[in-house]
């Protein structure tokens, strides 16, 4: 028996098809190892930052069915994908099988067992049947990068949060990639704090020619001066208005490059509105279904088969004579692997996906890469310049362009824009003038980052790599650093204080550079330029002493003063900025002598208030009425000792399903918001702690006995147990 081993259900039931029963294809399902949540068993520092790795949690049943046919096997092949993570799975799994069946190199002589591995960018069956035609060995350099990534961010992430417990608030964290990242969006936030806007006023006219065709002209300046204004108006309204230059030039637009990670995180999120994270998730499924190239690349390059397939397209669907071969260069540095860049597999057809928003960036994708290949697109740009009078006033303009042929734009009509097209005019000739208007405007400050431009700004400034974006901006949204509104990333005062206290504590290690090289060292291990231990102990020791040295700093309760209008409601003295669990709030400053506290805004809050109960949990505390982040509630005074929280049976009534928990069997599944939105639990919380993230609706799950929730159009009900194969019905009949 020959077995073959990916990662996901959907990619071995793609790949099966094309194998013709010669291989047995099984699912790893991600990462079947990872480190354990203890920092203290997680990594042996003094013996050279060897990690300590166990069976992932949900996945011994998976460990367990490859262990037993890898034994069956005659020939074992890891076509997990071709990047540092998918040649980490790859060594992971290859471990653990010469762990269970005493293998100590690649081939067992006795049993003549081969552990190879194969990498494609593309799930068709030529690129299948030509990866299984040239087998290789494990790729150690790009493992050893991989895994010191993967160290490096446990210490750092461990150290650095440890830290910020100690001295800003528990349970806050920090990241070597997502500090740095939430740093530029609160720097972003200052400057937009600190800006100081400018009145000035737009003046337009709306204009007609001889011929009758009516058009706006521009004030090619916008007054900062009042007077200046009301002149202009009164000359406009006074003085004729001639055309005084006119010009016409002919430019050409090229093409844009096919599609590299962030460039298509960047497009989807601006033309499609989808995050990082769904971009990416959405790729995934196109990728395994064999509709596009592998969707993590740093890589513009087209292989010769896919530019011989955009040829005849192009002639096909757009015309003769506009098809033009194209390379492009990547102007980052840093290129991870080299790769193709992310294409259809098969450009005849033009559209795939099993869902809506899977055809629409499939669409995304087949149009940027059919467009890269195609001719440039000629446009006439033209401008008609106005003055007025003798020229006491500045002068009004307005310019317009046109395509003339399309090239390109065929293709990728997103990217067309809009015609203005102006009316002929000629030299000197007088216009009719229909109105003129001043409008008075602000300036504005800078725009804060969307998840596209944030996106742009990392790989710019070097920070992380195709394969960590949208992981990062996910991970800084998930710990409620950052909230969205609209499209823009703002962050929250928990974001800021952290933000605040990392660079004014560790500035070095969430600065650009510091973060930039390392990415750089890491792809020196890749490229087998450097050694992991040594890079490793080269950061690390630094660091900890840097750590160790801030351990006697004052714990950084005071944020800064108060504003002044908002005095203490109870002592009348001076407040001062706390963090909250529900972010910055005004406290007295004689605390906790004096009880008195304000929401930032200066709206008085109400202390705790005794309700004259005694707590029916613990017997000895008392009931209060306190503020929370989602309202009062009423609970023991003796928390966290005691965590009694008095349930309002109005409320209850109002929020149960009317579902039992399978459980305890005896609560009700009940409705409750969260830190991440809306979820399920029990009604006997905290003694019955099970909870569910969608509405639960009465049946039990036939495979594990859990109970089934709402799912989405397409998979309408799921079992709630995520280690469940249920969980993804869709997946079962893969």
């Amino acid at each position: 028996m020959k077995l073959l081993i990916v990662e996901s259900p959907a990619k071995a039931k793609t790949i099966s098809k094309y194998l013709d029963g010669k291989y047995t294809v099984k699912a790893s399902v991600g990462h079947v190892r990872d480190l354990p949540k203890s920092n203290i068993k997680a990594i042996d520092i003094e013996g050279g930052f060897i990690p300590r790795y166990e069976i992932s949690k949900g996945k011994e049943k998976v460990v367990a069915e490859i262990e037993t046919l890898a034994k069956k096997a005659d020939e074992i092949l890891l076509a997990t994908d071709p990047d540092r993570e998918g040649e980490a799975i790859a060594w992971h799994l290859s471990e653990l099988i010469k762990d269970k069946l005493g293998e100590s190199g690649i081939k067992n002589q006795e049993s003549k067992r081969v552990i190879r591995r194969v990498t494609y960018h593309e799930i068709t069956k030529e690129a299948i049947e030509e990866a299984l035609k040239n087998p290789r060995a494990i790729d150690q350099n790009l493992r050893r990068a991989q895994e010191a990534r993967r160290v490096l961010d446990r210490l750092v992430g461990y150290d650095l949060s440890g830290i910020i417990w100690k001295k800003v608030r528990y349970g806050l964290s920090a990241g070597r990639v997502q500090s740095p990242a939430l740093r530029i969006l609160v720097e972003r936030e200052r400057e937009i704090r600190s800006f100081k806007p400018e009145t000035f006023w737009v003046l337009s006219a709306n204009v007609e020619s001889k011929t009758g065709g009516q058009f706006t002209l521009i004030c090619v300046e916008e007054p900062r001066d009042k007077k200046l204004v009301e002149k202009i108006l009164e000359v406009g309204n006074r003085d004729a208005w001639i055309v005084s230059d006119l010009s016409e030039s002919e430019a050409k637009r090229s093409p844009k490059a096919p599609f590299i990670t962030s460039t298509l995180q960047q497009a989807a999120s601006s033309r499609l509105g989808f995050a990082p994270s769904r971009t990416m998730g959405i790729a995934q499924k196109l990728y395994e279904a064999g509709h596009i190239t592998y969707m993590r690349t740093d890589s513009t390059i087209l292989s010769a088969s896919a530019m011989s397939q955009i040829a005849p397209v192009v002639e096909k669907k757009f015309g003769k004579g506009l098809f033009e071969a194209r390379t492009y260069t990547k102007k980052s540095k840093n290129a991870q692997e080299a790769h193709e860049a992310i294409r259809p597999t098969h450009f005849d057809v033009y559209g795939a996906g099993a869902t809506d928003e899977a055809e629409a960036l499939y669409r995304l994708i087949w149009e940027r890469t059919v467009a890269s290949q195609m001719v440039d697109a000629k446009t006439l740009r033209s401008k008609i310049t106005v003055k007025v009078g003798s020229g006491e006033i500045p002068d009004f303009a307005i310019t317009g362009t046109r395509v003339l042929s399309p090239g390109w734009l065929m293709a990728d009509q997103g990217a067309r824009g809009e015609d203005v097209e102006l009316p002929k005019v000629s030299l000197n000739e007088k216009l009719n003038l229909l109105d003129l208007i001043s409008t008075e405007k602000q300036t504005e400050p800078p725009p804060r980052y969307s998840e596209a431009g944030l996106v742009k700004e990392l790989e710019k400034r070097g920070i992380g790599r195709p394969s960590t974006y949208a992981s990062i901006i996910k991970t800084i949204e998930d710990r409620g650093y950052v909230t969205k509104e609209s499209k823009a990333l703002k962050p929250t005062d928990t974001g800021e204080v952290v933000s605040g206290f990392l660079e004014e504590n560790f500035a070095n290690y969430i600065s650009d550079s510091f973060t930039a090289e390392m990415e750089d060292k890491l792809d020196d291990i890749a490229n087998g330029d450097r050694e992991y231990e040594k890079t490793l102990s080269e950061f690390y020791k630094p660091f900890q002493k840097e750590v160790k040295s801030k351990e006697k700093m004052e714990k950084a309760t005071n944020l800064g003063e108060g504003p002044k209008e908002f005095p203490c409601p109870i002592c009348k003295g001076p407040m001062i900025i706390k963090l909250g669990k529900a972010g910055r709030f005004l406290s007295c400053e004689k605390f906790p002598d004096c009880m008195g506290a304000r929401a930032i805004d200066g709206k008085e809050l109400e202390g705790p208030k005794e309700t004259g109960e005694m707590c029916p949990e613990c017997k000895t505390g008392k009931l209060i009425e306190r503020d929370g982040k989602f309202g009062r509630f009423i609970s023991c005074n003796k928390y966290p000792k005691c965590k009694f929280i008095k349930k309002d049976a109005e409320l209850e009534r109002k929020n149960s399903t009317g579902v039992s928990c399978p459980v305890c069997k005896d609560g009700m599944m009940t409705e409750r918001r969260g830190r991440f939105g809306l979820f399920y639990s029990c009604s006997n919380y905290p003694k019955c702690k099970n909870a569910i993230k969608a509405k639960p609706t009465g049946q039990l799950c036939p495979t594990c006995g859990a109970l089934m929730m709402l799912g989405t159009k397409t998979i309408p009900e799921r079992c709630s147990d995520k280690l469940c194969p249920n969980h993804n019905p869709h997946k079962l009949t893969q």
